[in-house]
């Protein structure tokens, strides 16, 4: 009779055992699942102790680093390395106490047609990647959405003209309301929401003076200068859905270094969903912020 009662026990307490893990276990999954699904997913923005530019995310931006880091990178170090073993052999081959009596020469035709003649090869060098690059930038291919940027002192107001025209305002959020995880000087209140694998137009403006509207994981910068239109292009990769900011690039006045800007990439139904709730809402001006930081 003990020993029956001994395995009813056991087989129970197992049982028991096995439901709370159970439940622990679904716990710590919705809770990791939960807290996954409201992560957002940060790609371009700056980073402590980073060296190098930000995650390319466009094609515009991948080309520009591979500009900046397989062309300019190995010119400007051979020269950088050149001209101190130049100086150092000056040093050292001419210093006073080995040259008493100095040299009193002043030309060299050959010296002088060298330095004349490599600079201008290493400049043309650069220049056919460069005006490629620049090229693909200001040569718009078929479009898929266009916004308009205008700039204000200081503040951004977005048009999307494809879509009902809508438009809103994005300021910068104060440090004393950002949340945690938000990022200081670079939170908006309201977003650039675009789709990605699709090629967006951005059209950039001022109604005051001149701003600039750079994304340095889109390879975009480009002057708002009132009264005129300036235009550009970014596709932002499929696979690199999440946020990325930029601040004005001009200085532009005393708030210049508060008006940020913060867009994020999501999929074609994320974004058409968007679209249709910002439909609905109509516009939405947002008064502009101060600038306390």
């Amino acid at each position: 009779m003990f020993l029956k009662r001994m395995h009813d026990w056991s087989k129970q307490s197992w049982a028991r055992l096995t439901v709370a893990m159970g439940l622990f276990t679904l716990a710590i999954l919705g809770g990791a699942g939960l807290a996954s699904a409201q992560e957002e997913v940060v790609i371009g923005a700056p980073t402590p102790e980073q060296i190098g530019m930000q995650p390319a995310a466009t094609s515009i931006a991948a080309d520009s680093h591979f500009f900046h880091n397989m062309i300019l990178m190995p010119i400007i170090t051979i020269i950088t390395i050149f001209v101190m073993l130049l100086l150092l052999w000056i040093i050292f081959r001419f210093r006073a106490s080995k040259n008493p009596v100095p040299s009193k020469t002043t030309h060299h035709t050959g010296l002088e047609i060298a330095w004349t003649v490599i600079p201008i090869l290493i400049l043309i060098v650069i220049s056919i990647p460069s005006f490629k690059l620049l090229y693909k930038q200001l040569d718009l291919p078929k479009t898929d959405l266009t916004i308009r940027a205008i700039g204000h002192q200081w503040y951004w107001s977005y048009e999307y003209p494809d879509n009902g025209n809508f438009t809103f305002d994005a300021n910068m959020i104060q440090t004393t309301d950002l949340k945690p995880g938000q990022l200081r000087l670079l939170e908006t209140d309201n977003e650039v929401v675009v789709p990605v694998g699709k090629n967006i137009r951005i059209q950039i403006t001022s109604s005051d003076v001149i701003h600039a509207w750079t994304i340095p994981s889109f390879g975009i910068k480009h002057d708002a200068v009132p009264g005129r239109v300036n235009e550009s292009w970014f596709n932002v990769d499929a696979d690199k859905a999440g946020i990325y900011y930029g601040q004005c690039s001009e200085l532009c006045g005393t708030a210049h270094a508060f008006m940020p800007i913060k867009v994020r990439a999501v999929p074609q139904a994320e974004f058409d969903a968007w679209i249709a709730e910002a439909q609905m809402q109509g516009p939405d001006p947002v008064q502009a912020g101060g600038t306390d930081a």
